[in-house]
Order: C-alpha cells, then sequence, then structure tokens
C-alpha cells in the first residue's frame, strides 16, 4: 500500500533551521545534502561537525537523520538518543522532531511500544504539530487500528482544515476497511479541496473497484495518469474489467495521439492480463516514437511469456544498447539466456547486476536459482542466506535455500527452513510455495489442502496448475501430475526450457505422457508465436559537435523545433523542457504547433526546487545538428520573461554530453539507427 506522508526528518528540517538565527557550515551542508537524498554526504558533514563539537545535539540529531535513511538503525539509535541529551531545552520543536525520529527507527526495529511512546512524548512537546499525528497515524495504520488512526487523522484537520493529508488518511482506512462508500465520499471531498491532487483519484479508482463499479474506476485511473500519478491500479483493471479499460484507454489515446502514455498504459494492461501477444504492438509503437530503454525491454518480456525467446533476446540487447545504465535489463537478459539454456550466462550477468545493486535482495535469490539449477549448491545457500539477511521475510528465499540443504543431505537446517516458510506465508495466496514445505515435512494432506485453496484464487492462471503437477510429481502421484501439467500447458503455459530443467519433473519426464504432451503443446505454442518480419533495430555510437555560446554561466545552443530555428540553455538541474508562453504562442500562431500538441498539464521542480505548473505539448522534433529526437514533451511556463531551458526529458536521451569550454563546443555521443 502507497502511503502518502514523506519522511518526517526531512519535513521538520527547513522550519527548524529557520528558527535559529545561525548554524554552522557542516551542518547547513548536512541539511542541504540529505534534503537531496545524499545521505552519505549527510552523514560525512554532520561527523565532520562532531569532530569540532563534540557535544553538539544538533549535529547528533542530523546524524541520526542520516543514517536511519540509510537504514543504520543501531547507530542511528545512539546518535539520536545523545541528540535528546544534548539539545538546548529551548528547543521544543527540534526536541519533538528528535523524539519523532526515534519513534521511526524503533518502529523499523519492531519496537513498537517505546516508537508510539517517543510519538507521544512528541506530541505532548508539540502539540499543534499535525506533521507528528500524521507520522503517529501511519503506524496505527500499519497495525489495523484504523480508530486511532483516525483520531490522529482527525485532529490535523482540526489543526489545519485544508489538510488534504489528513483527508486522504481517513479516506484510506475506510479503504482498507472495505467501507467503500464512505472512502468515496471523503476522496470526492479532496478532489474538491485538491483539484490537482492525483492520489486522490486513484486511491478513489481503488474503492470503486473495490464496489465493482469498473468504468468509474478507469475514468479515475485517466485522471490519475494525466495528472502524473504513475502508480493506479492497473492489475485489478487488467484481472476485472480488461475489455472495458481497454477500450476507455483507446478513447483516450485518440484524443490525445501524441501523448504515448496511453499507448503504453494498453500495452502494460495486456501484459498484466497476460495477453502478451496483444501487449507487444503497444510497446512497439511506444518505441517507434520514442526510443526507451523502458519500451525495448518490455517487449523482450512478451517475447520471452510467449516462448519466442530469440526476439526477446534481440529486445532485450536493444534495451540495454539504448541505457547502458538500464541494470533492470540485465535481469531480463539472464532469464531469457537461462531460457535458452545458458545458465551460466545467466549466472555471470547476475553477477554483474548485483556489482551494481548489492543490497537488493531479489538479485541474489534470482543468482541462487540459477546456481541451483547449475547444481552450485554451496554458493545457491550463500546467495539464499544473503537475500535472507536482507529481507527475513521472503519465504521464498527460505523454501529454495531449505531445497538445496537437503540436497547437501543437511535434513536439520531444511527442516528448520520448511517450518520458517508455514511461518511467514501461513495464507494460500497466488504464487506461494507453503504447499512444497508441507510436502517437504510429510504432511501431504495438508499440502494438498493448500494447493488447492491457491487454485481456487485464480483458476485460470496457468503456472498455478504447473506448481501442482511439481508438487503431485514430488509426492510421486505420476498420473495427477501428468494430469496438471497437461491443464497448465492447455491454459497457455510455455516456459519449455524450464520444464526440461526444473528437478520437479524429474520422476514424470521419462514417461511416455509427458514427452507427447510436451511435443504436442510445444507444436500448438509455436503456430501462436506472432509471425512477423520484425527484426530489431541496431544502432550506431555517433559522436556530433554542437557549437554553443555562454550566456552567464550556462551554455546556449542553437536547435530547431518543429523546423522554428531557436536557442535554448542546457539546464542538467530542469526535468522538461521548457519554453514561456511567449515562444508557445508564437509556435501556434505560426502553425509550428497544433491543437493536437496539447498533451495535458504538469507540475515540474526546477533545480531550486521551486514547484510550477504549466501546458505540456509535444514537440515533434528537437533538432541539433544531425542529431534528431521525436516526440519530446515540454512544459509551457506561464513566466513570459522565462528562458527557454533544455532539461533532462531531452538531455537523458542525448547520451553521454561533454561540454569543452575553451572551443565552446558540446560533444553528443549517442544511438543512431542503422540504415
Amino acid at each position: 500500500m502507497r502511503t502518502i506522508i514523506i519522511t518526517l526528518m526531512l519535513l521538520c528540517s527547513t522550519a527548524l533551521w529557520a528558527q535559529k538565527s545561525e548554524m554552522t557550515y557542516n551542518i547547513s551542508r548536512a541539511i542541504e545534502a540529505i534534503q537531496n537524498n545524499d545521505y552519505d554526504q549527510g552523514e560525512k558533514f554532520a561527523r565532520k561537525e562532531l569532530d569540532e563539537n563534540p557535544e553538539n545535539g544538533y549535529a547528533l540529531y542530523w546524524l541520526a537523520v542520516a543514517l536511519n535513511n540509510k537504514m543504520e538503525y543501531g547507530q542511528a539509535l545512539s546518535n539520536v538518543s545523545k541528540a535528546l541529551k544534548r539539545l538546548p531545552s529551548k528547543e521544543k520543536s527540534y526536541t519533538a522532531c528528535a523524539y519523532a525520529t526515534r519513534a521511526e527507527i524503533y518502529c523499523a526495529l519492531k519496537d513498537t511500544a517505546r516508537g508510539m511512546a517517543d510519538y507521544a512524548k512528541a506530541i505532548k512537546m508539540t502539540p499543534e504539530d499535525a506533521r507528528l499525528y500524521d507520522g503517529r497515524a501511519e503506524k496505527y495504520y500499519n497495525q489495523g487500528k484504523y480508530d486511532l488512526a483516525d483520531a490522529d487523522y482527525k485532529k490535523m484537520i482540526e489543526i489545519d482544515e485544508g489538510n488534504v493529508t489528513g483527508y486522504m488518511g481517513m479516506g484510506r482506512n475506510a479503504k482498507a476497511q472495505k467501507r467503500w462508500d464512505d472512502a468515496i465520499k471523503i476522496f470526492d471531498f479532496v478532489t474538491k479541496l485538491a483539484p490537482r491532487f492525483s492520489y486522490a483519484y486513484s486511491f478513489r479508482a481503488e474503492s470503486y473497484i473495490g464496489k465493482k463499479n469498473y468504468s468509474k474506476a478507469i475514468d479515475d485511473v485517466i485522471t490519475a495518469v494525466s495528472l502524473g500519478d504513475n502508480q493506479v491500479p492497473v492489475q485489478e483493471l487488467a484481472d476485472s474489467a480488461l475489455t472495458l479499460t481497454v477500450v476507455k484507454l483507446k478513447a483516450q489515446k485518440n484524443k490525445e495521439p501524441n501523448n504515448i502514455i496511453w499507448t503504453y498504459l494498453i500495452g502494460d494492461v495486456y501484459q498484466r492480463a497476460e495477453k502478451y501477444a496483444e501487449a507487444i504492438p503497444f510497446y512497439k509503437e511506444c518505441l517507434a516514437k520514442e526510443r526507451n530503454a523502458i519500451c525495448a525491454k518490455y517487449v523482450a518480456l512478451c517475447y520471452n511469456q510467449l516462448g519466442d525467446n530469440e526476439k526477446a533476446l534481440l529486445y532485450c540487447d536493444q534495451a540495454i544498447e539504448l541505457d547502458s545504465t538500464y541494470y533492470d535489463a540485465l535481469t531480463t537478459k539472464a532469464a531469457i539466456l537461462y531460457d535458452l539454456g545458458e545458465t551460466n550466462a545467466s549466472i555471470a550477468i547476475m553477477d554483474k547486476f548485483i556489482s551494481h545493486n548489492t543490497s537488493y535482495y531479489w538479485a541474489y535469490r534470482v543468482r541462487g536459482w540459477y546456481k541451483s539449477l547449475a547444481n552450485n549448491v554451496d554458493g545457491a545457500i550463500e546467495d539464499f542466506s544473503t537475500a535472507i539477511s536482507l529481507n527475513s521475510e521472503d519465504a521464498g528465499c527460505y523454501l529454495r535455500r531449505a531445497c538445496m540443504y537437503d540436497r547437501k543431505g543437511d535434513r536439520a537446517a531444511a527442516e528448520s527452513d520448511y517450518k520458517k516458510v508455514i511461518e511467514l506465508d501461513p495464507e494460500p495466496s497466488v504464487g506461494s510455495g507453503t504447499h512444497y514445505a508441507y510436502r517437504a515435512l510429510g504432511q501431504e494432506e495438508k499440502a494438498i489442502e493448500f494447493m488447492d485453496k491457491v487454485i481456487a484464487l485464480d483458476p485460470d492462471r496457468a503456472g498455478t496448475y504447473y506448481d501442482a503437477a511439481c508438487l503431485y510429481s514430488l509426492m510421486g502421484k505420476q498420473d495427477k501430475a501428468l494430469d496438471f501439467l497437461e491443464t497448465s500447458l492447455e491454459k497457455g503455459y510455455c516456459e519449455f526450457a524450464h520444464i526440461g530443467n526444473d528437478s520437479d519433473m524429474a520422476p514424470i519426464r521419462d514417461t511416455p505422457r509427458f514427452k507427447e504432451l510436451i511435443q504436442k503443446y510445444k507444436a500448438i505454442h509455436q503456430q501462436k508465436i506472432t509471425d512477423d518480419d520484425d527484426k530489431s533495430v541496431a544502432y550506431d555510437e555517433v559522436t556530433e559537435e554542437v557549437s554553443f555560446t555562454k550566456d552567464g554561466t550556462m551554455c546556449k545552443v542553437k536547435c530547431s523545433i518543429n523546423g522554428l530555428p531557436l536557442h535554448f540553455i542546457f539546464d542538467t538541474g530542469a526535468s522538461v523542457v521548457s519554453i514561456s508562453s511567449v515562444e508557445a504562442s508564437f509556435m501556434f500562431k505560426n502553425d509550428y504547433l497544433s491543437k493536437s500538441d496539447i498533451v495535458g498539464t504538469g507540475q515540474f521542480i526546477n533545480a531550486n526546487g521551486e514547484i510550477s505548473e504549466g501546458a505540456i505539448i509535444n514537440l515533434r522534433e528537437v533538432k541539433f545538428g544531425e542529431c534528431v529526437l521525436e516526440n519530446v514533451k515540454a512544459s509551457v511556463v506561464r513566466n513570459q520573461s522565462a528562458p527557454l531551458l533544455l532539461g533532462q526529458s531531452v538531455l537523458s536521451k542525448l547520451g553521454k554530453i561533454q561540454i569543452d569550454n575553451e572551443k565552446n563546443i558540446l560533444s553528443i555521443t549517442y544511438k543512431k539507427a542503422k540504415e
């Protein structure tokens, strides 16, 4: 569940220092770094201050904030406790925030009682600070204590009648209790209070889904996306109202033909509904309009799910070519190579991924699985153990490690992990593996009962029937295993490489019926794969030199927008391209822009952290020398004297940019499609 609160420690920062007449350089830099999410730098400057002034309570506080955000809870707890002893007694706001910070740390350590006690102390010190009620209400919500959470949210509204967060919190509580009508009523009010607050629409959409009013839910999703929300309940709509969702998204796509978000969402909905062949054309359409590594990866994933691994690999390589720092594409490539029978290559790719993502537990889990398939039992156990150290709540990691302990002959360790699986995942859910744990512990009746409940949750999911086939195969019930395998294949399961490697299938793999099923459904599956002549686009790396002039400290560069010659300022701190209303009006009056190029409105943050709102337009062509980008989004700034800024929405697509201040030349190295 998404939350709508911001980390309390950062909320306090500006207000706290505004109360002080002066601050040290180091603490100022620490705050600046922490506000920019650079917690290593925040820690560095806080420690520098403490080297000079070991008793400085403010430095201890900010050090605790940095360490808490780095999840180094032990040191964070020690330092915030010291800060509470050293902060001046007159600093009530600071002390209250220190108690709130310690409350957050206690709750992260699952010491809820002490955490809530610290929140009570913070609120007692500054009872008119609505943010403290927000932090405590969030904890009550997570504990399922909705009445107490509501009381805090009502207090926030009492302090500030227009407090959107308070109303949103009450609406979320109602939604969590499935009081759909109450939730909708509250979110209705929020949309009047703050019409451009996207979460009100996406939360209301979830409530409409709860009432099975899918038409209104889809309308709210469209509004939320238009306002910039990318966490809308797409999966629920794909599961329950696929046809209606696609129809409405296509209508929106026709209204805004230059806004590729609708094309992307149609592909996303189809993919979530496991309609991979239907998803591919929409992702490809996005890819044709905008060279985007994410869309290329999703095309690869869809082809992979369809079993067309050669095409999947081509598109995955294209994603990596388009953005060499898009490391998620590496995990996709590892999965594709595994399906192509290249398990060692998959392990090597995961090695590379982990070198860039050392704290991502899922990567160790995935690599551990590949190692288990390569019979590297000790290596698999090591990876699963690392994953567990990073996330001790993932039952799947314990299940896979237990299987490796069993393979190694360490039955005591295996049984301990199987029991942990049942403890962590006691209720049937799609994708659950608890039935395997029951089977391994000799409780076959419980295993079958659990498996039946998982199937009942989603009777159309092919992968669940494959899990049942594996379970019955391991129990030595061949006929049952083959029946479930056939059902899974009939429903579309097509991971034939995995079926061929899966040790769970070993007891039935040599039976005539198994071989007949695989042969039959492989042939059927091949006929279903889209037969097109599409080939992955290949790219050359090209370097373009563009001259610029100096405008103060800024680089001013010539370019053309839809054929109109203009000068833009390179601004690495801006999020998007922005032009003033004067230039936009001129472009409309002289046919460089049309009504169809208006794609909506949005909010934008500049390098100074200032938020502004303006129209979003589609620039069909942005050209620097021979470097051409298509369909670039830009914001129209109301300030008539605003400079033309070239922000990250373009800079991120250009590739590597080097500035030669002596020659006044920008060297742009980018990917250009081969002829």
